[in-house]
């Protein structure tokens, strides 16, 4: 049996926010899960191209937008699921954090961080 608390772990910064990843590929589960901070305010754009990732809202409040600009509110109970490894921009409001529950298929390392840049998708 797995029992961890984030107070446990040291945070991963992923670069618009932070990752607890409580689950990772050397646990043996075969996914992983985190609890995600998005800072307020920024707007990341990131592609998963080995991985899905479903991340259901807990706290807070953004929204998730589509390459063609669809825009998807994300509030507190909201899950969303990339299921087709889709590129998408992940924005936090400009007045709170959002704080996501994550969980990845295949499991991360844990050690993978975002490089974010204006002109491209940051993918691992």
């Amino acid at each position: 049996m797995i029992v961890r608390s984030t107070s446990e772990i040291a945070p991963v910064e992923w670069g618009n926010g932070t990752s607890h990843r409580l689950l990772v590929e050397a646990d043996g589960m075969g996914f992983t899960v985190c609890e995600t901070l998005v800072r307020k305010g920024t707007r990341s754009a990131l592609q998963y191209r080995n991985h899905l990732e479903a991340c259901y809202c807990i706290e807070g409040s953004g929204e998730v937008v589509t390459l063609s600009g669809e825009r998807f509110k994300i509030t507190e109970g909201t899950l969303y699921a990339l299921n087709e490894h889709d590129a998408h921009y992940l924005e936090a409001s400009d007045y709170e954090d959002l704080r996501l529950v994550s969980v990845f298929s295949p499991a991360l390392r844990g050690d993978e961080r975002h490089r974010l840049a204006p002109d491209s998708f940051s993918e691992y």
